[in-house]
């Protein structure tokens, strides 16, 4: 969850809420919202919706007077509840989100359409991001697949490209306001470009924005569908600098009954394979992975091979969730495994992804590095690993500064300046 001042946002989930986020600051500010709370909500388990009822009742206790708006995939997917909480003055759908016109004072309390009817990603520039050094910029929307545990489909609708020259024209805008990082997000952005004349795929874009904004110094790309990367993308990873040594896979298990039973389009020989083919072509790549524990009818047998593929695959960079029920999803119909048991393996798997990322970060120890400065003294260095700053907070957030890196502990590196010239090859190559 982040928050910044008025229009204050509250946003929880991935990466597109961030974006949204800040299109939805500009649309609040140019209507006169200014004492607006936007609550952006996330749907993905039932905990995140817990959170997000908890948070707009504390919100509305720590601001009377404020107008607070409802919106994002739990509000998209049940209106009526969010509606009707006493402290909720408006509920916007994930399409209304966007528009400016939803802001207006005589904008109705509850606007929300069926997103499954969604044609297009709506027009949006932003200029800037307030609470983060990083950009994220929308290249989708939605998603055309059903794996049987997801409910976010429909909560986004289908599968919507922005045209290249919109996204363009968003990255060349963030670059030229000073952002040196930026990261494409979206539902299922490997996914790219099925709906647009050419069906141009998402490496070929990726290339093709690189080659139009050569002032972009640092490029990273959100989750991967481990099946839609690309023979184009694959070229990316092996020749472009810019695009950051840092990959996050959409993995979900590996176990290939349970992937089946996920009805998800890969199967766990192909993970490990591309696995080794981008660290092929990239040695050092850092690899990330989203991983289901307890889904319905996973057994331990089943379980441990998805901790087993931790180590095969050397995934550091884990998102690990206990199977969340959600209604209307074919999973929920399923025999379910216990919760607590559902917990014991995510915990099981968070600590299979804790030895891997320690043996990352002591690896890492003694080589060079560059890091974005997120914070006075802290960021992340190119694969995306949290770096101390020995610089005394000398480094303003927003720059990259190259580094040394000179010890880990409590699951971060520290760093001390080591002199190189930020922008230059040098920086560029340790990448």
């Amino acid at each position: 969850m982040s928050t910044a001042p008025g229009p204050r946002l509250v946003t929880f989930g991935c990466r597109l809420n961030g974006y949204e986020s800040e299109v939805m600051r500009d649309h609040a500010r140019a209507a006169g919202l200014d004492d607006a709370v936007i609550i952006n909500t996330c749907a993905v388990t039932k905990e995140a919706e817990r959170q997000a009822r908890q948070a707009i009742r504390k919100l509305r206790r720590d601001n009377p007077s404020a107008r607070l708006i409802v919106t994002g995939c739990a509000a998209q997917l049940d209106p009526a509840r969010f509606a009707a909480m006493p402290e909720v003055d408006r509920v916007l759908g994930n399409d209304e989100k966007l528009r400016p016109e939803s802001y207006r004072a005589d904008a109705g309390d509850l606007m929300v359409t069926d997103i499954m009817e969604a044609k297009e990603t709506a027009g949006h520039l932003i200029t800037g991001f307030e609470t983060r050094t990083r950009a994220f910029v929308q290249v989708q929307q939605g998603c055309d697949h059903r794996c049987t545990f997801c409910i976010i489909p429909y909560a986004r609708g289908p599968n919507r490209s922005v045209p290249l020259g919109r996204l363009v024209e968003q990255v060349r805008t963030l670059v030229e306001g000073g952002t040196r990082e930026v990261v494409l997000t979206g539902v299922d952005i490997t996914s790219y470009g099925a709906d647009l004349p050419g069906t141009p795929s998402l490496g070929e874009t990726v290339a093709r924005l690189l080659a139009l904004v050569p002032d972009l110094a640092r490029l990273r790309l959100s989750s991967l569908d481990p099946v839609g990367v690309d023979a184009a993308l694959l070229r990316l990873v092996a020749e472009e600098p810019r695009l950051l040594p840092h990959l996050h896979l959409s993995v979900q298990a590996g176990d290939d009954l349970v992937l089946k039973r996920m009805k998800r389009r890969h199967r766990r020989a192909d993970v490990v394979a591309l696995a080794a083919r981008l660290r092929h072509l990239r040695p050092g790549l850092a690899l990330g992975a989203d991983l289901i524990a307890g889904f319905p009818t996973e057994t331990e047998a089943q379980a441990a091979n998805t901790r087993a593929l931790v180590d095969e695959a050397d995934l550091s960079h884990l998102h690990v969730f206990p199977y969340s029920a959600r209604p209307g999803t074919p999973a929920a119909r399923m025999p379910q495994v216990p919760g607590d048991v559902g917990r014991t393996r995510a915990a099981a798997l968070r600590a299979a992804g804790e030895a891997r990322m320690a043996a990352r970060l002591a690896g890492r120890v003694g080589g060079p590095a560059t890091v974005l400065v997120e914070t006075p003294g802290f960021g992340h260095t190119e694969d995306y690993l949290p770096v101390d700053l020995d610089d005394g907070g000398s480094a303003a957030p927003g720059t990259v500064v190259p580094v040394r890196l000179t010890g880990a502990r409590d699951g971060r590196l520290s760093a001390a300046p080591d002199g190189r010239q930020t922008g230059s090859s040098d920086e560029r190559m340790s990448a």
